[in-house]
């Protein structure tokens, strides 16, 4: 081992009059080499990482998911031996307490039943009553509480998405019967994202070594060109006489706010939805962070005061694949280009064509009464 060399500096300050002040010594020592540890591993080095195709990929989580439910009924048969000792019967919220479900019309609507039980809200107990003209809006509500195995399972959000929604409309339309408090803080919200859209964010222009497709269009021409489409829709079916904007574009990196008069005529549009129109709209914007785009996916499904006449007519409807690629136009251009974060961006992706397609459940209809 080398020596350790120590330094010690005491320095004494005075006053004028030449008295000592408290003093403190001040030490330095040299530190100690380090010493590297061999490296005693064996065999070859380790492959070097290679991009998956997509079967592979598909395989690998296929493995997976056989392992947690293997992993699973072990864990299951386990608690299981722990419970027999002590009870005989499992945990009422581990059972599932109904063994048929089914829609059926009481009282002029449409109500799930879970045996002769019929569906509540899970905060006020209210039964969940779906109107007439949305049948399949029911059916969806009984599939989501049959795929249930144990009456734990409903009190976890993200395995009844649609109940959760239906039950959003409900309070929306019990408060617009009292103060409108929901439906006015909806609107406020909703509108914070006119100045910061996702479909009115542009690219900068291209220059000559940014990447294009194989239409030679650079980001920029594809989001304006669908950007362009989509607005041009909604101020000629939905809010006619004023002029949308992109919010960013060119290299400005603040967003720019609509003209004066644009935010009152979306508010006044915003806050005439029904209650089923105001909840889809309020999902499809936090899916999708794009008021253009959900107002016209609204539009074009909703068999409410904001639908239109003409759209179940159409051959072709702006749906949810249109509503969800419109609004991640830059992601999939990145991901396109350079490749996606596996288990990121492709869930994400799924997750909002979930989001919107329980939005078009909800507002659509086979009439215009509801």
């Amino acid at each position: 081992m080398q020596p350790t060399m120590r330094i010690s500096l005491r320095l004494v300050p005075r006053l004028a009059n030449g008295t000592a002040l408290p003093v403190r010594s001040l030490h330095a020592s040299a530190t100690k080499a380090a010493n590297v540890a061999p490296v005693v591993g064996t065999g070859p080095p380790p492959e070097a990482p290679v991009q998956r195709t997509l079967n592979e990929r598909v395989e690998r989580r296929r493995k997976q998911a056989e392992m947690l439910k293997t992993a699973k009924a072990i864990r299951s048969a386990k608690d299981g031996k722990a419970s027999s000792s002590s009870s005989s019967s499992p945990s009422p919220m581990k059972r599932r307490f109904w063994k048929d479900v089914r829609v059926e019309e009481v009282d002029g609507a449409l109500q799930v039943l879970l045996d002769a039980r019929p569906l509540r809200h899970p905060n006020t107990k209210e039964i969940v009553r779906v109107p007439i003209s949305k049948p399949t809006l029911a059916t969806a509500l009984a599939i989501e509480w049959d795929l249930l195995t144990s009456a734990q399972q409903a009190t976890k959000q993200h395995l009844i998405p649609l109940t959760s929604l239906v039950c959003r409309a409900t309070d929306i339309a019990a408060d617009d019967a009292r103060q409108g408090a929901i439906r006015s803080a909806i609107t406020e919200s909703v509108l914070r994202y006119l100045d910061t859209d996702s479909l009115l964010c542009w690219a900068p222009p291209a220059g000559a070594l940014d990447l294009r497709n194989d239409a030679g269009e650079s980001l920029r021409d594809v989001q304006k060109r669908i950007a362009e489409e989509t607005v041009g829709f909604l101020t000629t079916h939905v809010w006619p006489g004023i002029t949308i904007k992109p919010v960013l574009d060119g290299h400005s990196i603040f967003p720019a706010s609509q003209d004066e008069g644009v935010r009152e005529v979306v508010q006044g549009w915003v806050m005439g939805l029904s209650a089923w129109e105001i909840a889809g709209l309020e999902r499809a914007v936090l899916a999708g962070k794009s008021l253009v785009t959900a107002a016209r996916f609204i539009t074009e499904w909703s068999d409410g005061p904001a639908g239109l006449s003409d759209a179940a007519e159409r051959e072709t409807r702006f749906g949810a694949e249109e509503a969800a690629r419109a609004t991640s136009l830059e992601v999939d251009w990145q991901t396109g280009h350079w490749g996606e974060v596996e288990d990121t961006h492709d869930v994400n992706k799924e997750d909002v064509r979930r989001q919107l397609g329980s939005v078009v459940l909800l507002v659509s209809g086979t009439s215009k009464s509801s």
